[in-house]
């Protein structure tokens, strides 16, 4: 089954996203939600087809089954499907008259509206300091996180390394009881002592002990900040793969306005809070926006980024306090939607109860 063929399975198809949201500029793509049903015969027989979606996403239609169980689950995109605006709609079957939105609304909605534009929230903290920190693309080596302890203090092993005219190759380490992650460091040129080094190779992901006769003498300790290590390697893995799969588009529309955020994610982020408050305020969902001016001014980037987390986190608080306040269940009620359902497709396939 392709998308061409659902021209007479269709239940619901609508203008979704920026256009439906009241969001939409001269360069928004326009995409497309619907709902269709399966013939009896697929339907009832082995070929079970839930979703149909274009190469890009961006139409894409469920099945009135996947429709409803998603509606059930309070998923944000299928909400606000049901909730198009009139002027957005292209086409219903007045069998859809029969799902509204206020039977599905939950409290659910804080988890599945909040919680997901709280994991955007995460993700654009992480992108602000990736942006802010740039990681160089040579990697450093273990090396980097080895000090040599001075005085009262300590100095970079490959300062002193240098500043003594030695090579990590001839140094040899061993563990000192009791301790995590400080060694006593020999060194030996003569040629007769053959110690294994700091490292053996630039990636290593540790220090290297060597066999140290006990008469030999250390000429310093070392501390080697391994959990600082690790946290760089996690760091840089996650940076230059950021950097391998960022659209350089969006990338270089965020560097031109210089806020360090992806404003546009951000803009779609507060608008998912938004209508996750108004959910618990009013007990109804209104997809199209009040204040476009304020979320396309953040779109174009005229928001500092303290200023857009802050009116993140205000409304989070907000919905957090009218959740607790809502009068709506605690989940949908399934079993009032399931007969909703069954009645949709007993008339779609003709079946009576006799």
């Amino acid at each position: 089954m392709t998308i061409p063929t659902l021209k007479n399975l269709l239940l619901l198809e609508a203008i979704s996203g920026s256009r439906s949201f009241g969001l939409a500029t001269e360069n928004s793509d326009t995409d497309i939600r619907g709902v269709y049903y399966l013939p009896k015969e697929e339907f009832f027989g082995l070929n079970y087809i839930p979703q149909i979606s274009n190469e890009t996403n961006d139409i894409t239609y469920y099945e009135i089954g996947r429709f409803v169980e998603l509606l059930q689950k309070n998923n944000p995109n299928i909400l606000e499907v049901l909730a198009s605006p009139e002027d957005c709609i292209l086409y219903k079957n007045p069998l859809i008259d029969l799902l509204k939105p206020e039977d599905f609304l939950s409290k659910l909605c804080k988890d599945t509206f909040a919680g997901y534009a709280i994991s955007q929230i995460k993700k654009a903290k992480g992108l602000n300091k990736k942006i802010l920190n740039p990681m160089d693309k040579e990697k450093k080596s273990i090396l980097d996180f080895c000090y040599v302890l001075q005085d009262q203090g300590s100095v970079p092993l490959k300062k002193w390394l240098s500043k003594n005219s030695k090579v990590q190759e001839k140094c040899g380490l061993v563990s000192i009881d009791n301790t995590k992650g400080i060694f006593a460091l020999f060194y030996n040129d003569s040629g007769d002592l053959h110690y294994k080094g700091i490292i053996q190779h630039e990636e290593a992901n540790q220090v290297s002990v060597s066999s140290v006769p006990k008469e030999e003498i250390s000429v310093a300790y070392l501390f080697c900040n391994l959990d600082a290590y690790s946290t760089y390697c996690k760091d840089y893995r996650e940076y230059w793969k950021w950097v391998s799969e960022r659209n350089e588009d969006r990338y270089n529309v965020n560097q031109k306005h210089g806020q360090n955020y992806d404003s546009k994610n951000m803009m779609h982020t507060i608008r998912l809070l938004q209508s996750c408050e108004q959910i618990f305020k009013t007990n109804s969902l209104h997809i199209r926006v009040e204040n476009r001016e304020e979320l396309l001014d953040i779109k174009a980037g005229n928001w500092s980024y303290e200023n857009v987390m802050k009116k993140a986190e205000d409304l989070i608080q907000s919905i957090e306090y009218y959740h607790s306040i809502s009068t709506l269940p605690d989940y949908p009620n399934s079993e009032k939607t399931t007969k909703i359902l069954v009645e949709m497709r007993e008339s779609l396939y003709g079946i009576s109860e006799k």
